[in-house]
């Protein structure tokens, strides 16, 4: 597997996709910001009439006038509260809506986008790691929104409050806050910065683990049987070792961060107050004033010092989705061209013209290959592994790109019309079908989603799945398990059949379409085979020869291109030819690979 390549400079690339798909529902993210602003400033505001009314308690004066004056101020107070607790409340509601909707769109423009990269690149990378990787990309949206609404909006608007009225008191507190803060400010960026590197090293420990984690349980009968259970608990506990190495060092700068916070803190409060009782004693400060900075105080204490953690957090949700960023940003191998057109498929004439291929900067699998294949035409494709059969198959489906010539389905080049067209016009049934863990009747269905149940009983009855499908209590309902795990490698062909059968398209391709089925199983199978060969072009491969004699037409490829070609009587008839060989040994009991 190549392993991944992750970048703290997709930062500004992630908040660029948050902030799209955020202007979605930009009315939501006015009202939130609205209401935040209207709560912070009511939670200023309610600290000026405390001040008032301890300045009246320490007033010398009228009781029944100290009285009504602490009756107003208390009922001001009450009013912000309740404007204070309103807009919360607001705001909360708001937020749920705004954050799970987007979270919602960002899951789906993942997933849409994920699923049209190239066959190659899912061979790639590990299941695992690509939903982990979704996953963690609508989480860090919820954790980025979260710091932006709950935490820095209210901090800037709560600072900014504090600040304008401390300066009117007292020039000497606004401007000690202010320089306190620049300077609390700047080191919480800069050490969060300095973190963020070993964030993503915890990020990609925790990825690796996860991939290996997701590839030892896919192959957990490979551990059993290869006797690998050893090797691959060290492995994993390697890989966990280097996760908690990474979470451990990562941890522990947050440690010492929050210790320098601390102290800040400690030195703000001490110098306030030593001022605060300074411009006490020259009569410029009232007790209220004292409530009310310790007030302001708490406040600004209360929004940074969570500040440094909810940096770090920012950074870190950024981190994580990163690596999906990545994804959202790579292009896609195998695109549609610009104006692609529907294929229309009347005859079925296949043709291939001076195809060549190869993957990457290695040897050429395909060098100037020519096949016309008639419509309605069965042919078989041949020849030892790595001959090029399968790629032959995987070109027709675009599941690569051509490094030359081209191939026409009646005289369209697939390379111009849409891969979805292409795709419907083409029914396959691989040598390992893999199944959805959804249901029987699903299953088959999918070949054809509109289909009725009747018609997916007609399919099966025509693959003989009907039999063991309805000898299960569930019947169709039967779920298969992940990748059809609950099913032999019989049934699952035998589904993938039916639902060949099902889709009917005018092109069908057979991958080792038997290989996978008893004697009596593959009698059954190639009687439905037959059926559903009727009025289509067919390509098959095949390494069982005794199943493709009685094809239109033998194509023989070794080297990547094609060494002999015929029917079953012309080319067991060729002394020396590449097919009598096979034959020959294949009739005397051995099975050529």
């Amino acid at each position: 597997m190549e392993k991944e390549n992750k970048k703290p400079g997709r930062s500004k690339e992630t908040l660029a996709i948050f902030w799209k798909a955020s202007l979605r529902h930009r009315g939501l993210a006015l009202l939130i910001s609205f209401a935040v602003i209207a709560a912070s400033v009511a939670g200023i505001i309610i600290p000026l009439y405390f001040r008032d009314f301890f300045n009246i308690i320490a007033g010398v004066g009228d009781r029944r006038a100290i009285f009504a004056g602490l009756v107003t101020a208390l009922t001001m107070i009450a009013i912000f509260k309740a404007v204070e607790w309103l807009f919360w409340r607001i705001a909360t509601f708001a937020v749920s809506k705004f954050e799970t909707r987007i979270m919602a769109d960002l899951t789906e423009d993942c997933f849409a986008y994920l699923h049209k990269h190239s066959f190659s690149y899912f061979n790639n990378n590990f299941v695992g790691s690509m939903v982990r990787r979704v996953r963690s990309f609508a989480g860090a949206f919820e954790t980025v929104a979260d710091n932006i609404f709950w935490d820095l909006l209210p901090l800037a608007v709560s600072a900014g409050s504090i600040l304008f009225i401390l300066l009117r008191i007292s020039p000497v507190l606004g401007f000690g806050v202010i320089g306190w803060l620049v300077f609390y400010l700047a080191v919480s960026f800069l050490f969060s910065r300095f973190k963020l590197k070993y964030d993503i090293q915890r990020n990609e420990a925790e990825s690796s683990a996860s991939a290996l984690l997701a590839d030892t349980i896919t192959n957990n009968a490979n551990v059993k049987l290869m006797n690998g259970y050893d090797r691959e608990v060290k492995g994993f506990t390697k890989a966990i070792e280097a996760l908690r190495s990474a979470r451990r060092t990562s941890w522990d700068l947050g440690n010492v961060f929050e210790a320098i916070q601390g102290f800040l803190m400690s030195g703000l409060t001490v110098g306030m107050l030593f001022i605060a009782v300074n411009l006490w004693r020259q009569n410029a400060l009232t007790v209220g004033d004292f409530v009310l900075i310790q007030s302001y105080l708490g406040n600004i204490f209360d929004k940074v010092w969570g500040l440094g953690r909810v940096i770090r957090r920012f950074y870190e949700s950024l981190a994580d989705a990163s690596e999906m960023t990545e994804i959202l940003n790579m292009p896609h191998e195998i695109r549609d061209a610009e104006g692609a057109t529907e294929l229309s498929v009347e005859k079925g004439r296949v043709d291939f013209k001076d195809v060549g291929f190869k993957y990457g900067d290695s040897r050429p699998i395909l060098s100037e290959f020519n096949l016309s294949i008639s419509p309605g035409e069965k042919v078989a494709l041949i020849g030892p592994s790595g001959a090029g059969k399968t790629t032959v198959i995987k070109l027709l489906l675009r599941m690569h790109t051509l490094t030359q010539g081209k191939i026409e389905i009646d005289g369209q080049d697939i390379a111009l019309v849409t891969q979805e067209s292409l795709w419907k016009s083409i029914s396959l049934v691989p040598q390992d079908p893999i199944l959805f863990h959804r249901s029987l009747m699903e299953n088959i269905r999918y070949g054809r989603p509109e289909a009725t149940d009747e018609e997916v009983i007609e399919a099966a009855k025509a693959a003989h799945c009907h039999e063991f499908v309805t000898s299960s209590p569930q019947g169709y309902d039967t779920f298969v398990g992940e990748r059809g795990i609950k099913l032999s490698g019989g049934e699952r062909q035998r589904v993938a059949i039916a639902r060949a059968i099902l889709r009917n398209a005018p092109i069908l391709v057979l991958d080792e379409a038997t290989s996978s089925l008893d004697s009596e199983s593959e009698s059954l199978i190639q009687d439905a085979l037959n059926g559903l060969m009727k009025n289509k072009t067919v390509i098959v491969i095949a390494h069982r020869l005794s199943t493709i004699k009685k094809m239109d037409r033998i194509i023989a490829i070794d080297g990547g291109k094609i060494v002999e070609e015929g029917s079953h009587l012309s080319l067991s008839a060729n002394e020396g030819g590449m097919y009598r060989r096979l034959w020959e040994l294949q009739a005397g009991g051995f099975m050529a690979e």
